[in-house]
């Protein structure tokens, strides 16, 4: 069960702050991997042209 947010951190659920210290994680958008893997296409196109 989840902990109150205004509870006292020595008395939280280790698993509960484990996760929590995750989620201010940045995640990755689906668009800057799709960007990040056409400029590569675009690098190899270009590499590619040169040979």
């Amino acid at each position: 069960m989840a902990d109150p947010s205004d509870a006292d951190p020595e008395n939280r659920d280790p698993e509960e702050v484990e996760m929590q210290r995750r989620s201010d994680l940045p995640t990755l958008s689906p668009w800057l991997i799709l960007v990040v893997i056409a400029m590569l296409a675009v690098g190899v196109y270009a590499v590619s042209a040169l040979l």
